[in-house]
């Protein structure tokens, strides 16, 4: 006899996964550390004026306003990953809740739920953060709720169709049958046995999320000046990036290596799901 190796232990036994968890890494790494002591390491403040504008002073030169590039570099990723994971968590358990209720309900409910979505996917992802941020303004909650909210139907449709393929099942008649309430039900019974697919959506709207609020931050309605923001410097930098490239190149490499990171992640997992990683045997 023998045990099955859990979604994520199949995972990592493919080489792309371990390759997704070192980029990833390096980048959490470089963003955490450089937020919290790249002051110390180049010397200068994200906000500090230290030259020239565009002028090759320090290790990566200066950006528009004559500040410090490598400071800024550092200094700016920490808001970005921390906003994708805020809204990506916010809209996996939202979308998980929603599907799991509409699947194992049916009915009416079922039908509100899902239509409701419907309408929320009618509306492309950025022009919806868009017109809220026009709206109400530039502010991180704001950021977080709307990219949430508009990842929450794609997950709901993947937990609703993973929610019905189960609620038949033995071990869910056997918990119906000793009158559990349905949210013990749906968290105990149900939710287990659907990890695999949102596991796979986690990853897979996490790289939306970076990608999302490094555009908005970009487009100037996201992280606001002069907090030091990846998506921002890119915006700051670009028209002088035949004389300076740094303050554009170091954001654009490090947001590129975290999406690709990300995506192995997620194929890894959406591989180990469809039981297409390498499994060992082990003794009962």
């Amino acid at each position: 006899m023998q045990k099955q190796p859990s979604l994520l232990r199949r995972a990592l036994s493919l080489p792309q996964a371990r390759i997704g968890l070192v980029l990833t890494g390096v980048v959490i790494v470089l963003a955490v550390g450089g937020a919290l002591f790249g002051s110390l390491l180049t010397g200068h403040d994200p906000t500090e004026f230290v030259g020239k504008p565009f002028h090759s002073d320090g290790a990566a030169g200066t950006d528009g306003l004559g500040r410090d590039v490598l400071t800024r570099f550092l200094a700016g990723g920490l808001t970005l990953l921390v906003y994708a994971v805020l809204a990506t968590a916010l809209g996996v358990v939202l979308g998980a809740l929603l599907g799991m209720l509409a699947g194992y309900s049916g009915g009416w409910l079922d039908s509100v739920i899902m239509r409701g979505s419907d309408v929320l996917l009618s509306f492309p992802q950025l022009v919806f953060a868009l017109l809220a941020i026009a709206m109400i303004g530039p502010k991180g909650w704001l950021l977080v709720l709307v990219i949430g909210i508009t990842h929450a139907p794609r997950v709901a449709r993947v937990a609703r169709q993973s929610t019905v393929a189960v609620k038949d099942a033995d071990f869910v008649r056997a918990a119906r049958m000793y009158a559990l309430p349905r949210r013990r039900i749906l968290v105990g019974e149900v939710l287990p046995n659907i990890t695999g697919p949102l596991m796979v959506e986690l990853g897979l709207r996490l790289t939306y999320s970076i990608g999302y609020v490094a555009s908005l931050s970009f487009l100037g309605l996201g992280i606001q000046p002069p907090t030091a923001d990846w998506g921002l410097m890119i915006n700051e930098n670009r028209i002088a990036l035949v004389v300076e490239p740094w303050g554009v190149l170091l954001p654009v490499v490090a947001i590129a290596v975290l999406t690709v990171g990300t995506n192995l992640i997620t194929d890894s997992l959406a591989s180990a799901a469809a039981g297409r990683g390498r499994t060992k045997e082990v003794p009962a």
